[in-house]
């Protein structure tokens, strides 16, 4: 009964979180739908235009446009009405397809590496990720390998108090592949846990960057074959559609097998989502829509569809 009544509070901030995009889009598809008396060109035109500015992007636009046409030419839409359970209908098959929260084994040691540019909220969605493996049962580490920020490790330094895990840190400055190496031998001789990794968001350059994470990533597999079992980009919602240039960027230079998508309630462009599903096919494994600890969830397409839409579950 608990967790269901904690899956209806995330929900209902879900739903304000996704308040000002809900906005932006529905508001304006709605004034669409209901001011037309047909189904022609204009409206179409007019819905391609609203969408595109939601940052959509247009490759969904395209593909929600061409399967309206045809739904009018198979004669399934008789009203404009029927336009908004198509557009959510799309909206939700292509959300579905990156629906792919992480499941972790209990009896192994795994490992993950959280990468983003800073100021995505890399370093709290590391602390928050903790906090939720730690409510699941499993033992958890994190690793405080973003050594050029002293900000950085302080700030992991109090997520692990707040979550109650342990933490690997050195002094300011450190090599960050040198923090890594400390802790994966220190994991290789311990129990099966969660070691997670936060790294630096940026350095000199964007190739110093990428050299560094490369590196960090090539120790994580020499001292432990198969390591890191996941690589996450962080992504700040609110940057629209700079988010997807950063995961082709992050994607191209190390490898991404999972998205995390933070800040989705200060955004008007939450339909930033639907792009990121569409255009890279990166798993989507968690959302955060706000500062609590408990904020950062599993992505669900069905709940994210549903806050869009403002269906009551």
């Amino acid at each position: 009964m608990e967790e269901k009544n904690e899956k209806k509070g995330f929900f209902e901030r879900l739903k304000s979180g996704l308040s000002k995009t809900r906005k932006l889009l529905m508001t304006d598809v709605d004034d669409i739908i209901l001011g037309s008396k047909q189904i022609d060109q204009a409206l179409f035109d007019e819905l391609e235009e609203r969408l595109i500015v939601a940052d959509v992007g247009p490759s969904f636009t395209a593909e929600l446009i061409e399967s309206l046409r045809e739904k009018v030419k198979r004669k399934e839409l008789s009203s404009p009405e029927i336009l908004r359970t198509a557009l959510r209908e799309t909206m939700r098959d292509i959300l579905l397809k990156n629906e792919a929260p992480l499941v972790i084994p209990h009896d192994k040691i795994y490992t993950i590496m959280a990468v983003g540019v800073n100021g995505s909220g890399k370093t709290t969605t590391t602390g928050k990720m903790a906090h939720n493996f730690k409510e699941e049962g499993h033992q958890v580490t994190l690793v405080a390998a973003d050594t050029f920020r002293a900000a950085a490790v302080e700030q992991l330094d109090l997520w692990a108090k707040r979550a109650g895990v342990k933490i690997v840190r050195q002094a300011e400055n450190a090599d960050p592949a040198a923090v890594v190496y400390d802790a994966m031998r220190i994991a290789r001789e311990g129990k099966p846990e969660v070691i997670i990794v936060d790294t630096a968001g940026r350095l000199h350059t964007k190739t110093n960057l990428m050299e560094e994470l490369k590196k960090m990533k090539r120790i994580m597999e020499r001292e432990m074959p198969g390591a890191p079992d996941e690589v996450l980009l962080v992504l700040d919602a609110t940057t629209g559609q700079n988010a997807i240039a950063q995961a082709r960027m992050f994607q191209d230079a190390i490898g991404v097998t999972g998205l995390i998508l933070t800040k989705l309630d200060g955004t008007s462009k939450g339909g930033v989502v639907v792009r990121i599903a569409k255009e890279l096919g990166i798993p989507l494994r968690y959302i955060g829509v706000g500062e609590k600890i408990d904020d950062l969830q599993p992505f669900r397409a069905e709940a994210f569809v549903d806050a869009l839409f403002e269906t009551n579950h």
